[in-house]
């Protein structure tokens, strides 16, 4: 896969480069910042069931959502988790 563009947009990259990019910038943190997999999947659930969920970004901050439901001490900006 090439470079992705730092000024292109979401919506300019295939799924594939998506993914790649949420595993690349999970395999990037250290092992003792991240949540256990039954963590992350239940910060994925709620997450999944929100409004502001778009396209994988939280419409709240902006983050990637997979990468701060990864996160130990990534929080919800609405305090659902």
């Amino acid at each position: 896969m090439g470079k992705i563009c730092r000024r292109c947009l979401l919506q300019d990259i295939s799924r594939e480069q998506y993914e790649d990019l949420i595993v690349r910038g999970l395999k990037a943190l250290p092992e003792e910042d991240l949540t256990s997999g039954d963590e992350t999947a239940k910060r994925l659930e709620i997450c999944r069931k929100c409004e502001k969920l778009n396209e994988g970004t939280c419409l709240a901050c902006g983050c990637f959502v997979e990468i701060r439901a990864a996160l130990k001490k990534g929080v919800c900006p609405y305090k659902k988790w």
